[in-house]
């Protein structure tokens, strides 16, 4: 036994101790650190007699303080709270934008209704006209701004997530090198403080990407991402990579490379900033394109329908003031053929029929022949099974399809995308506020002196601007066809009769109404050429003569012979009644008529928008603030055990300060021993 070699190892521990505790506190702002402990042991005792005396102090280890279930935890709560914060970020410049009058789209679309009230008011008036197409130019302007804003927002989102998917592979790569090290260093015997603190930090980090699953087997981590794909196992890595999705080119989708196959995994990735990212763009962006996309359709589609039955100053048909929905370029961009269709395959060309009916939702449609297809929305309803060689063809929420190009074939597979990119196509094309159609088509002009009362005719037959050799028949048929005129006979037994005549005295028909009451008459007016002749539709047996109608409601009594002319408006008339009704446009039930509400505003369907994306942003700012608790309380449970504490750490030191002043004292003690022992002899 020596008591110097005791001295020894108590200096030698204590020395270590100092060290770890010198580490601790060097490495206290060191992201993802554990602190460390020395853990010593007893030497074995030497026997003397009947009695074991002690041989000094051993260090057995240098432990990592750290438990599992709680570096678990702070994984779970950081993938959390990254999602909750990356979602916040987008959602709240949307809200903001959306919300506010200034970049919103409420004043600008009030506005455009309030000009349109002054032609209502003065109908000649070209200041008031001039002011309508302004505020029909900021209108559209405000649509193509806020889809412009949207639309970045979705590059920026796809160049973000290619970001982070690299530094996934970065993290999936340093954590496979470590599980190599780790296991290699293990092996010989002791635990590598440094490499597993590491390795846990690369998974602290990998959380704030996206939401990772850690199952511990021997010394390696392997990692599962998505819905359980393997990232890392053991010292080996599965890729992520950006790639156009399949069904949207626009939208860029997270593929997991596995050698020599490939699987998307957008749909399955969730938590961490990339499940933010792709929540937002699922519940927010794209919803929210495709709303903006619908109200602006229903603008345009309703404006210029309106437009078409009124007459302008020029005395001409009302000219579109926004371009056309239908036309060629925006049919054939409405549909988006998958990368994987047959070779040779066509596309499909959307048209829209109803924009009424219109949805926010995006639809899948798979051919199972070469002409049989299914429609699924993107909420997961079935529409049906339809085929292209139905004719006309099928209305599927207010649009239809008809086939492009070449044919198809079995599994070929298209997104159809009926309003996203209409906010961003809408344009102002009317530039000569004369063609404002204020006037309504026909006016009506009764005979003098007479006691009869006349409402001013109104058209019933609806000019289709989307077809346009039916719009040029029916406005030539109101040219040619009029006027015609009711001629009233004497009253009898509680009855008077009426004759409609056409410009030539050529009985229309004839009728009768009750004198002295309301009497509304829906009336039909023969077609004729310029030149009289009877316009025949032949597409029935036999042949019958073509017709619109008009009505209008008479009261009081008219005279025998008093007269009620309908007439073609002309130039310059001061009638107001097609202002009214595109006036009325603001507040008619326009937008989602196929729902059980029957319809809402224009100006409820852009709140209705503004409504969701504000409850989103609100949800997603309650959650950011309940993550971020999660978040906190989940560190100070690690930091509590793991984390180091500058106050004790300051005590550990002195306490091994003086271990080693003690343990020098025992070797000065044993060396005085042996000097007396050697000055005795």
């Amino acid at each position: 036994m020596s008591l110097l070699n005791i001295g020894m190892s108590g200096l030698s521990a204590s020395q270590s101790s100092l060290a770890t505790t010198g580490n601790n506190i060097a490495n206290v702002d060191t992201a993802g650190y554990s602190r460390q402990q020395t853990v010593q042991g007893t030497k074995s005792s030497q026997q003397y007699g009947t009695v074991f005396i002690g041989t000094g102090t051993t260090l057995a280890d240098v432990r990592r303080v750290y438990n599992s279930y709680l570096e678990s935890q702070l994984h779970t709560a950081t993938s959390l709270d990254s999602e909750s914060a990356a979602f916040l970020a987008q959602a709240t410049p949307l809200d903001s934008m959306l919300s506010d009058t200034n970049t919103g789209l409420t004043g600008v679309l009030q506005k455009f209704f309030t000009t349109m009230q002054g032609v209502s008011t003065s109908a000649t008036d070209d200041t008031s006209r001039q002011s309508v197409l302004t505020g029909a130019q900021a209108l559209t302007s405000r649509f193509n701004t806020i889809a412009k804003q949207l639309n970045d927002q979705n590059t920026t989102l796809n160049g973000s997530l290619g970001d982070m998917t690299a530094q996934v592979n970065k993290l999936a790569t340093s954590i496979a090198n470590l599980n190599q090290k780790i296991g290699e260093i293990s092996t010989s015997g002791g635990a590598p403080n440094d490499l597993l603190d590491s390795r846990n930090e690369a998974v602290r980090q990998l959380s704030e990407l996206t939401g990772a699953q850690i199952v511990e087997r021997g010394t390696s981590f392997d990692v599962y991402i998505g819905s359980g794909q393997p990232l890392v196992i053991g010292n080996t890595t599965n890729t992520l990579s950006m790639v156009a999705s399949k069904d949207d080119p626009s939208r860029m989708a997270i593929q997991m490379d596995r050698g020599s196959s490939t699987i998307d995994i957008t749909s399955a990735m969730s938590g961490g900033e990339i499940g933010g990212l792709l929540t937002y763009r699922k519940e927010v962006l794209d919803p929210s394109l495709n709303e903006l996309g619908r109200v602006a359709l229903v603008i345009a589609d309703q404006v210029n329908s309106q437009q078409a039955q009124g007459i302008d100053k020029n005395g001409d048909f009302g000219a579109a003031i926004f371009n056309n929905i239908n036309s060629a370029a925006l049919i054939s961009s409405r549909s988006i053929a998958q990368s994987g269709n047959s070779t040779g395959s066509g596309n499909l060309d959307v048209t829209i029929k109803d924009t009424g009916k219109l949805t926010t939702s995006d639809y899948q449609v798979t051919f199972t022949s070469a002409t049989d297809y299914t429609v699924k929305r993107s909420d997961g309803t079935d529409m049906g099974a339809f085929s292209t060689t139905t004719n006309p063809p099928p209305v599927i929420d207010g649009f239809t399809l008809a086939l492009k190009g070449g044919a198809l074939s079995a599994g070929d597979s298209f997104k159809i995308t009926p309003t996203r990119n209409a906010a961003a196509s809408i344009q102002t094309v009317l530039t000569d506020p004369k063609k404002i159609a204020a006037a309504g088509p026909l006016t009506g002009v009764a005979s003098a002196s007479g006691l009869g009362t006349f409402t001013q005719p109104t058209l019933n037959s609806k000019i289709d601007i989307y077809n346009p050799t039916s719009q040029a028949d029916m406005q030539a048929a109101l040219k040619n066809s009029t006027p015609v005129k009711l001629v009233f006979g004497a009253v009898s037994g509680g009855s008077q009769s009426y004759t409609f005549v056409d410009a030539k005295g050529g009985l229309i028909s004839s009728g009768t109404i009750v004198p002295g009451q309301s009497n509304a008459l829906e009336l039909k007016v023969g077609i004729v050429d310029a030149s009289g002749n009877p316009v025949l539709d032949t597409s029935v047996t036999p042949n019958v003569q073509k017709t619109f109608s008009v009505q209008t409601t008479v009261g009081g009594t008219p005279k025998p012979g008093e007269t009620f002319t309908m007439n073609l408006t002309g130039a310059a008339s001061s009638d107001n009644r097609n202002a009214q009704s595109l006036v009325a446009l603001q507040t008619a039930q326009t937008v989602d008529t196929g729902s059980a509400s029957k319809g809402i505003s224009l100006t409820d369907a852009y709140n209705k928008l503004v409504t969701n994306v504000g409850t989103k942003t609100a949800q997603g700012k309650s959650d950011s603030a309940a993550t971020t608790a999660i978040l906190d309380n989940a560190k100070g449970a690690r930091d509590s055990l793991s984390g180091v504490n500058l106050d004790e750490e300051t005590g550990n030191l002195v306490k091994y300060q003086q271990y080693y002043t003690a343990s020098s004292q025992i070797i000065k003690a044993a060396q005085e021993t042996f000097a007396t022992l050697i000055n005795s002899l």
